[in-house]
């Protein structure tokens, strides 16, 4: 597989070619993409990241971020799409990840669609990438063809650029986290394609994703509403308690870590 040519962009000819990508990849109107030439141009002229991959002059694939907060430290990355199948979206993802150490930067943000599981491996398995915040109708209603209607759920993912990028172990068993800590249980499990919410009181939690989510809003818009309300509750309700995503295994369930609770200690009245 040919490595693209990855570049930054300027010219509203490129942007223009970025949007129409855009446009195909996300299902919209092409007069009404995800991003529009204009907005990309501002960001650009501004000294945001926004660059296209390109594969013998094509232009496969492009990411748009702009910087965040805390300010210094953060880019945070709009949106990124590619054509499928090359490999583009991680090429895309280091040259940001060089753009922004370049200029002195810690980490990059963004947001995904938790219950997409090519999504959730990529950013957690490739990248090394942490969910931080789970964030409720984020965008409101998108209609475009991979949202279909659906609640415009998100996690905040963080990625520390101080760290370094995991290296995938070679040949076909490599799946993720290969192991779950001992003790660990579900707290949503699929069973026959539908979620199952269970109460654990246990430290790590499993919470399995179904298995095509996208196919699952054309064919049983009722199922798909229902792993986003599941996965709402168990996975919102763990980080709003203060739990971490550590991995996610299998690529099928996410792996979360609770935080360590305070032994109770009585309150001892004055002796004097």
């Amino acid at each position: 597989m040919n490595t693209p040519d990855i570049r930054t962009l300027h010219r509203v000819e490129d942007l223009e070619a970025v949007a129409r990508l855009y446009a195909g990849i996300w299902g919209t109107d092409p007069a009404c993409p995800p991003v529009s030439p204009e907005i990309m141009r501002a960001l650009s002229h501004a000294g945001n990241y926004v660059a296209g991959a390109y594969e013998d002059g094509r232009l496969v694939g492009a990411s748009v971020g702009f910087f965040g907060t805390p300010v210094g430290t953060t880019l945070h990355s709009h949106i990124t799409g590619t054509l499928a199948g090359r490999g583009v979206g991680l090429a895309l993802k280091l040259h940001q990840r060089q753009w922004a150490l370049a200029r002195g930067l810690t980490r990059i943000t963004w947001t995904y669609d938790p219950l997409i599981r090519r999504n959730a491996h990529f950013n957690l398995t490739k990248l090394g990438a942490r969910p931080e915040e789970y964030l409720t109708d984020f965008y409101g209603a998108m209609d475009d063809a991979v949202n279909g209607g659906d609640p415009s759920d998100r996690v905040l993912a963080a990625w520390d650029l101080t760290a370094p990028v995991p290296v995938a172990a070679p040949g076909p068993a490599r799946t993720g986290a290969d192991t779950v800590p001992a003790g660990a249980e579900h707290g949503l499990l699929d069973r026959a394609g539908l979620p199952v919410a269970t109460h654990t009181g246990a430290s790590t939690v499993l919470i399995d994703l179904p298995e095509d989510i996208e196919r699952l809003r054309r064919t049983d818009p009722s199922a798909a509403r229902a792993w986003r309300l599941a996965l709402r509750d168990v996975l919102g309700g763990l980080l709003a308690e203060g739990a971490r995503v550590t991995a996610f295994h299998a690529r099928r369930r996410y792996v979360v870590e609770r935080p360590p609770t305070t032994p109770y200690r009585p309150v001892q009245e004055p002796t004097s």
